[in-house]
């Protein structure tokens, strides 16, 4: 199966961000990927404050129905990045990551579990201050398979990825938009070896470049093999990349390397 990472330079304007978004998606349909997976926050991209984000609506508003337009049009399973999901009677939203099937039906919702509070020398955000934390693990079943579905700072914890493939994934999102501080130096080394421990392929559409005057992406969307090779990376700027996925490999490799099947977790 072919797969395909787009990468975007969203910002606050969201016209432009689906226009984008619907280009690149056309892009890597007709370059014959039956899955496309979007980059967090592809609808709206801003600096990070107190105020509710304006784009902030519930799954059957017009992102989804965009995600859902896109799937059919185009014959494909969409992974639709991240958007900002509505919670009534809060100023924060949900970081949602929707995985719609090729009919356009919803396959997968997931809220990002673990929210981005880091304060560094040269990066200082606060995730928690808008958005709130998700509580469920969710695995997609699609016409492109099992997707275990993840957003961006989960990338840090192995233990949801254990626990995806421990559901059956055998493709694993991760829609992001990661610092430049910590993309330089930790996207592709975290990447690799979430698809080496768990022998499984990863999917990582990510942010790039200058989306405010205090945020900026480091870019590198990647799609990586279960064997931790790198199949194919998108350069700076926007744009997509593609890559087989071979699902017969993939049980090969987990056969003559058991990793999955020697681990003693009753020690």
């Amino acid at each position: 199966m072919r797969a395909a990472v787009v990468q975007l330079s969203s910002t606050d304007d969201a016209e432009r961000n689906l226009s984008r978004s619907a280009h690149w998606i056309g892009h890597a349909a007709s370059a014959g990927a039956e899955l496309v997976a979007l980059p967090e926050n592809f609808p709206y991209l801003r600096r990070e404050d107190a105020e509710r984000n304006p784009l902030a609506q519930d799954l059957d508003g017009p992102i989804v129905a965009f995600l859902r337009e896109q799937a059919k049009l185009h014959g494909i399973v969409l992974a639709g990045g991240t958007l900002p999901e509505a919670i009534p009677n809060d100023a924060r939203v949900y970081n949602t990551s929707v995985v719609v099937d090729r009919d356009g039906s919803v396959r997968g919702v997931y809220r990002k579990i673990h929210l981005f509070d880091v304060s560094l020398s040269d990066v200082g955000l606060q995730e928690s201050k808008t958005v709130a934390a998700g509580d469920e693990i969710v695995v997609a079943e699609t016409g492109a398979g099992v997707l275990g579905l993840s957003i961006c700072y989960d990338l840090r914890f192995p233990e949801l990825y254990r626990a995806l493939i421990s559901r059956g994934a055998r493709v694993l999102l991760v829609p992001s938009a990661f610092t430049v501080p910590t993309g330089r130096d930790h996207w592709e080394v975290l990447l690799r070896a979430r698809a080496i421990e768990n022998q499984a392929y990863v999917l990582a559409a990510a942010q790039y470049g200058i989306h405010s005057e205090t945020r900026r992406s480091y870019g590198r969307s990647m799609i990586i093999d279960p064997w931790g090779t790198v199949l194919a990376t998108v350069p700076d700027g926007e744009g997509f990349a593609v890559a087989e996925l071979d699902f017969e490999r993939l049980e090969r490799l987990r056969l003559e390397l058991p990793a999955l099947r020697n681990r003693r977790l009753e020690v």
